[in-house]
This record gives structure tokens, C-alpha cells and sequence, in this order.
């Protein structure tokens, strides 16, 4: 008989594999992971913003239909979701501990005279914040390695309802494929189908909306061997030889050379995950 899968523990174990990968953790408060990348991050989302998108018409009819809300949004970055939903609430509460971040959002609103936006430097979901009526998370929970904890600060935070925006890696993608024979399992990094099984043994039956619009555009590197490197960092196995003739392999045969880089597959889409509370 298959045994059950511990979610929990599959999220915390990946997450904390990222963290290493990138070097999230943080040594000291002063720290910050995007002092020299906060402007290069804007410029990516702007490119992922440039087509219709079901999740913002999605959250913008929501905030219609009910005037006068508040929104919280956690681990705001440059602010895309807070000035995208200021128009349609009463107020927005940019929670963001990474002061670049804070510069790029603080420049957008001063540009575009925004007066609702209130940016609080804060993680979560170690600091609190006063109850709003909708809690939004956008890709910023892949770093928590306790997702539930993550979750239930949501619910008790939302007086309405909760959001979660999250990548949904497709089943052949390059990094499946990887995952799959180095760790046993398809996911390389926390993601909507680990998230929604928790949600499930929370008793939170969430509802979804798959993207319409297509999928993340794949990334490029500079080398093979740039790609080849960073394939095995997000793997964890940086260190270890086992597996890369399977590695070459598998890029040698996925990636495509276009304009000089070596271009990944797509190999997510996105997911919006909501419940009320």
C-alpha cells in the first residue's frame, strides 16, 4: 500500500533547499537578498504583466463587489499587486521587509500620486498586522518553511477572505524530470500542488483558477555550463557528481540555443488559490 505523503515536511524540506540555492537566509537583519536586484526583479514581473491576466480580473471584481475593503499584501516586493489593487480598495497594506524592495514601490507611488498605500517593513508570519479584509500572498511563501503557520496567520488576519497566488510546475518540465530521479519525487520547490494538499488536511477547501493566458516564459542562461550549474544548485547536489551525466543529458536534450543563450522550456503556470474565512 502507497504510504501517505507528509506535505508539511515536503515543503519545509524543499524551502529550505531554496533558501540554500539562493541564499535567501538572511545572517543578520541588515541583510537584504535583493539590495542589487530589487529593479532587474520589477523589470521580470513587468514582462510577466504585459498579457491579460485571469488572477487580476479575478481580484479586481472582488474588491467591486465589495466597496470599501481593505487589502493586506504580504511580501509586496515592488509593489505590483499594492498598485494594481489601490484603485479598488480603501486601503492597501504593503508588508515588505526588504527596504530596496520598499524604494521601487515608494517610487511608484510618488510617481502616480497613490495615497492609499500604506508600506509596513515586516515578515510574516513572525510580525503581526492589524485584521484586514482580504489577506493577499503572492509568491512570497516559498521561503517559509512552515507553510500551515504561514496559512493560519492568513486566516486569522482576513476578515473576509484569503488569496494565494502560486507557480503550478507542469508534470514533464525540465525540473520535474530532474526532481523526479534525483529526489524521488516531481517537485524541485514549494508550489501550488504541495500547497493545496495542505490546505486540505487544514480543512481548507480553497477554490482555484488556473491562469488562462499561458504559461511563465522559461528562463535563459548565458552557458550551458551556467545552466548546467544552476540545475544542480536548485537541486541541492552542488557537490555531488552522481548524477551528471543525467543532468548534461537532460539539458542537452531540453534546451534550445536562441540569440546566443540557452533557453529553458516553460515549465510553469500560475494558480490562484482563494477561500473565504
Amino acid at each position: 500500500m502507497e504510504q501517505i505523503t507528509d506535505w508539511c515536511k515536503l515543503w519545509k524540506d524543499l524551502s529550505e533547499t531554496q533558501n540554500k540555492a539562493f541564499s535567501r537566509k538572511k545572517e543578520t537583519k541588515e541583510d537584504d537578498f535583493w539590495k542589487h536586484k530589487a529593479k532587474d526583479f520589477d523589470k521580470m514581473v513587468d514582462e510577466r504583466w504585459s498579457k491579460p491576466d485571469s488572477s487580476r480580473d479575478f481580484l479586481a471584481k472582488k474588491l467591486l463587489d465589495h466597496p470599501g475593503s481593505s487589502i493586506l499584501d504580504i511580501g509586496a516586493g515592488t509593489g505590483k499587486w499594492s498598485v494594481f489593487l489601490a484603485p479598488y480598495a480603501t486601503k492597501v497594506t504593503a508588508l515588505e521587509p526588504s527596504l530596496a524592495m520598499q524604494e521601487v514601490l515608494k517610487e511608484k507611488i510618488i510617481k502616480q500620486r497613490i495615497t492609499n498605500i500604506d508600506i509596513v517593513t515586516a515578515s510574516w508570519p513572525e510580525d503581526d498586522v492589524e485584521p484586514h479584509d482580504y489577506v493577499l500572498a503572492s509568491h512570497s511563501m516559498y521561503g517559509v518553511g512552515d507553510f500551515k503557520a504561514f496559512v493560519e496567520k492568513m486566516s486569522g488576519t482576513a476578515k473576509k477572505a484569503c488569496i494565494l497566488l502560486m507557480r503550478a510546475p507542469l508534470a514533464g518540465s525540465v525540473m520535474a524530470v530532474a526532481a523526479g530521479k534525483i529526489l524521488g519525487q516531481p517537485y524541485d520547490s514549494p508550489n501550488f500542488q504541495i500547497a493545496y494538499n495542505i490546505l486540505l488536511s487544514m480543512d481548507i477547501y480553497a477554490d482555484v483558477i488556473m491562469e488562462a493566458y499561458g504559461n511563465w516564459p522559461g528562463w535563459a542562461n548565458e552557458s550551458f555550463e551556467e545552466a548546467f550549474t544552476e540545475i544542480k544548485n536548485r537541486l541541492g547536489v552542488s557537490e555531488n557528481t552522481e548524477y551528471d551525466l543525467f543532468l548534461t543529458d537532460l539539458l542537452n536534450h531540453n534546451l534550445s540555443f536562441e540569440n546566443g543563450k540557452y533557453v529553458w522550456p516553460i515549465g510553469n503556470r500560475s494558480a490562484l488559490v482563494y477561500w473565504e474565512v
